[in-house]
């Protein structure tokens, strides 16, 4: 078949012919046909409606009905015309069942809208009312304010300030307009460049030399005549201030009389105000008159624009000032003494003397008056000139007797006062106090009838009782209660207690005793933790150092609930700290004999008999302790370390085997080889390690013992030995695993001390102590690097651990970059007293010694029973501290006695080291971290 030439193919499909040089394709009426246009929407909606109507149905719902939709649903193509879909049914017909169905989702559109168009409303209206309460109109929050106007009367809407120009605004634009600046010629600049050149040397007529001899311009310096003028200035100053202070009769005879101090003094005063503190004084100047101005009875007005002559120095026109308020406001008190305030003394007596006139019946204004005067008489007067105007005032009446040298003048005027006021307290107690004993129980009884509801003329009473020793004849606290409950005028609890503690203070030791005996239980009931409230109650006034009140509450509470030790405990701590021997004995007597089954009051009575000497007394009190405690361990254990602190050996060493036969437990097989070591006995001691350790093979201190004991002969196989069998019957006992791994580090063995450690991890995980341990093994081997990675690790599993964050502070980091590892470590560890001793320290090595002793309190405030903390303040308290420091330290360690401690601990329970007191075993602590 023969190819068929080109143009003579016939064209593909839909090829248009010039398409590809721009042509485009068109189409005619002969290609589709005729055209006919369909009818309009709006005649097919007609034609559907006048349908409708004659079926007597409603109009389709795509045609004739109206819809309720909501504005955001418009463009939803879900909810178009039917007419209008697209998609899947954008051909089909709309027809009758169509529209029967888009009526009756209408319907039932209906229906629903009805259902809930009640709780829509009220939700909207909720949050309408909600977002108007958060979001107020400015209209509505004065609302308030526009209601109140109309209280404001006429007068008050005239005395309304002027509103000014506050703002500044003109008068910016005034400056800115005179401000302006316009270029200068150059000639001008030229020969203001020329004419002000001078040159540095003087010659003898004291004009500066110039480049010719014959030209003498004006501007140039005159440095004589300068001089000559700063002496006539100060001749005048100094010509001035003679005449101010000198008199006529030295004027008259050529003498001065000038005060050198005074002089300075007022130099002193005369200080230079800047450029703004004047305008700022001009701003509040013209404030205040106009404040005056507008409102010429308005005293306290007057009273500034006074106070702010004062502070510009004008002292003439703030008297003026005030003057002027005096003529305005005479009513007024205040502008009256603050006329007084600012003019001379006999000025002021002139003031005054108007001022009463004005108000006679101002108490402030008689007594500024009777100030003013300078002798007593004249004083006398003027108090009764106003007591004749102003009887019921008790100001007047308690100036009038401080006046009165003699204790008769002012019993008669008191007796006189509380016939006129008989409801002060004051005076009442003021007279009483005056009085002999039987006149001042009269008067307080009296003072009783007239004011029933005062307790102050009670605790009067009963310190007049006391002061004659009959507090405990007479129980006035008891019949107060009683009267002031009986008129309801009972004041609370803790009135009560403050009342007990001022007793304190003023030394009426036994009426503070009966308020609280007579007051504390009142309003209590036995529901509302009576023991809780008053130990907080006591442990207040100790805080605030009231001890007699916190003894009385701690008496009151032992007789309520008499049988509970901690209330006996907390009192003999009160008894201990802040009381006498022997009272602490007494306490302590009554205690064990409530409770007798508290060993804890038993050992304190004991030990304080032990320390005050009386040996042969504290072994009676263990004596009794036993009848009343039999096979106790405490008991037995406290009177083996009585007799071992005694030097008696042979009967402590019989003890422990009684104790081992009759309260045999774990603990006092320790004590017992503690006590066999300590004597130098190894042998004795081993013995009784392998019998404890039959007896109670999990006690991990009977294993470390052993172990101590070995190595202290220098025998590491057996010690190896006793340490790896106690990690297999105590697998969670750390001190055990640092022992095992610190003897094979001494031993030089890193190697398996490193498995130890690595095996102590796993028996107890997230211990800060072994991972602590595991850096150090490194780091004292020199591998540093190492002992980064195990501190990085370690500070994962343990982030809060204030040890591994002190250990890597200090010995992994570079000095420059403590501080701030310090402050990301207090921030995720919080208190802790290491972290806080590594924060001191490294303060002490910048020199800040200051913070360095601020944070070492802290630790030990934080836990003070840390004894390295003890020692590391101790050693910088050597270096930088005083005497009385360090003596403070010793006594607050006596007391606080410190047992735990990475060092301390060390220390303290050395064998060699059992009969070192607190202060000795300090100092060997601060020694060994010397040598760290």
């Amino acid at each position: 078949m023969s190819k068929r030439n080109f143009l003579e193919q016939e064209a593909p499909a839909n090829y248009v012919a010039g398409l590809g040089r721009g042509a485009t394709g068109f189409t005619t009426r002969s290609d589709i046909g005729p055209a006919r246009e369909g009818p309009s929407e709006e005649a097919i909606k007609a034609a559907l409606a006048r349908r409708a109507e004659q079926q007597g149905l409603a109009p389709p719902t795509a045609y004739g009905a109206d819809k309720k939709k909501d504005d955001d649903d418009d463009n939803d193509p879900r909810f178009q015309d039917p007419e209008n879909e697209v998609g899947l049914f954008a051909g089909g017909a709309y027809d009758e069942d169509d529209d029967e169905a888009d009526r009756i989702y209408q319907s039932v559109d209906e229906k629903m809208e009805k259902r809930r168009k009640t709780q829509r409303e009220l939700r909207e209206k909720a949050e309408r009312e909600e977002y108007e309460a958060k979001n107020p109109k400015i209209q509505q929050q004065f609302a308030d304010l526009k209601r109140a106007l109309s209280t404001v009367t006429d007068d008050e809407w005239a005395s309304l300030p002027e509103v000014g120009d506050l703002t500044g605004r003109n008068r910016r634009a005034r400056q800115a307009m005179r401000q302006k600046f316009y270029p200068t010629p150059d000639s001008v600049l030229a020969g203001a460049a020329s004419g002000s050149e001078f040159e540095t040397s003087v010659q003898e007529d004291g004009t500066a030399t110039s480049a010719s001899a014959d030209q003498v311009d004006g501007t140039m310096t005159n440095f004589v005549n300068i001089g000559k003028a700063k002496t006539k200035v100060l001749e005048a100053r100094l010509d001035r201030s003679i005449n101010a202070g000198t008199s006529t009769s030295d004027s008259a005879s050529g003498a001065t009389n000038i005060d050198p101090k005074g002089y300075l003094t007022s130099l002193s005063r005369s200080t230079t105000q800047s450029a703004e503190q004047i305008g700022d004084i001009k701003r509040v100047r013209e404030l205040l008159e106009s404040v005056i101005r507008t409102n010429p009875k308005h005293g306290p007005g007057w009273i500034a624009a006074a106070r702010l002559e004062e502070v510009a120095g004008k002292m003439v026109p703030a008297r003026s000032v005030i003057q002027r308020g005096c003529e305005h406001c005479p009513k007024n008190e205040d502008v009256w003494l603050e006329a007084m305030r600012l003019n001379e003394t006999h000025n002021a007596k002139i003031i005054v003397a108007n001022a009463v006139k004005h108000n006679p019946k101002s108490v402030r204004l008689w007594v500024e008056a009777m100030k003013l005067e300078s002798d007593p008489r004249e004083k006398k007067k003027v108090i009764r000139k106003a007591l004749d105007i102003i009887p019921q005032s008790v100001v007047l009446w308690k100036e009038a007797v401080k006046l009165e040298a003699d204790p008769n003048d002012a019993k008669i005027l008191l007796a006189r006062a509380v016939e006129l006021i008989p409801l002060s307290v004051e005076l009442w107690l003021a007279l009483a106090r005056l009085e002999t004993f039987e006149n001042a129980q009269s008067v307080l009884n009296k003072a009783r009838k007239a004011i029933p509801t005062s307790y102050e003329i009670w605790l009067a009473a009963a310190r007049l009782q006391e002061q004659q020793g009959n507090a405990n004849k007479i129980n006035v606290m008891k019949r107060a209660v009683q009267a002031l409950a009986r008129v309801e005028a009972m004041p609370s609890r803790e009135d009560w207690i403050k009342e007990a503690e001022k007793c304190e203070d003023e030394g009426a030791v036994e009426t503070c005793q009966a308020i609280i005996r007579e007051t504390l239980g009142w309003q209590l009931e036995e529901d509302d933790g009576r023991k809780k409230i008053w130990t907080d109650d006591a442990e207040s006034c100790i805080a605030r150092g009231k001890y007699e009140t916190a003894r009385a509450i701690y008496a009151y509470a032992l007789r309520v609930f008499y049988n509970k030790k901690n209330l006996w405990r907390a009192a003999a701590e009160l008894e201990k700290n802040h009381g006498t021997k022997e009272a602490l004995w007494s306490l302590l007597e009554k205690a064990v004999e409530a409770c007798p089954q508290s060993e804890v009051l038993w050992m304190m009575l004991a030990k304080e008999k032990w320390q005050a000497g009386e040996v042969d007394g504290a072994r009676i009190v263990l004596g009794n302790a036993f009848n009343q405690n039999p096979n106790n361990e405490d008991i037995w254990l406290a009177a083996v370390k009585l007799e071992a602190e005694n030097q008696q050996h042979e009967a402590a060493r019989s003890l422990l085997a009684t104790a081992r036969r009759e309260a045999g437990t774990d603990r006092v097989w320790i004590k017992s080889v503690a006590f066999e070591r300590q004597q130098g006995n190894s042998d004795a001691a081993l013995e009784l390690v392998n019998e404890g350790l039959q007896l109670y093979p999990k006690a991990d201190k009977l294993w470390m013992m052993k172990g101590q004991i070995y190595e202290t002969e220098n025998k590491l196989p057996p010690a190896r030995e006793a340490y790896n069998a106690g990690t297999r019957a105590c697998p969670k006992s750390v001190p055990l695993w640092l022992l095992f791994a610190r003897l094979e580090e001494n031993a030089g063995v890193l190697v398996r001390a490193r498995s130890i450690l690595d095996r102590a991890r796993l028996a107890v995980p997230k211990c800060p102590e072994l991972w602590c341990e595991s850096v150090r093994i490194e780091r004292r081997g020199g591998n540093t690097t190492q002992a980064k990675t195990l501190m990085a690790k370690a500070l994962q599993e343990c982030p809060h651990s204030g040890l591994l964050w002190a250990e890597s502070v200090w010995y992994l980091e570079a000095r420059t970059h403590r501080r701030p590892r310090l402050v990301e470590a207090i921030e995720k560890v919080g208190n802790d007293p290491i972290l806080y001793v590594a924060v001191a320290r490294n303060f002490w090595a910048e020199r800040k010694l200051p913070k360095a002793m601020n944070w070492f309190e802290k630790a030990i405030l934080v836990d003070p029973d840390y004894g390295d903390t003890w020692a590391w303040y101790w050693k910088f308290l050597v270096q930088h501290g005083n005497e009385e420091k360090r003596e403070d330290v010793l006594s607050k360690l006596t007391v606080t006695e410190p047992r735990h401690g990475e060092v301390w601990q060390r220390v303290a329970k050395d064998p060699k080291a059992r009969y070192k007191n607190p202060e000795e075993i300090l100092k060997a602590v601060a020694k060994e971290l010397d040598e760290r």
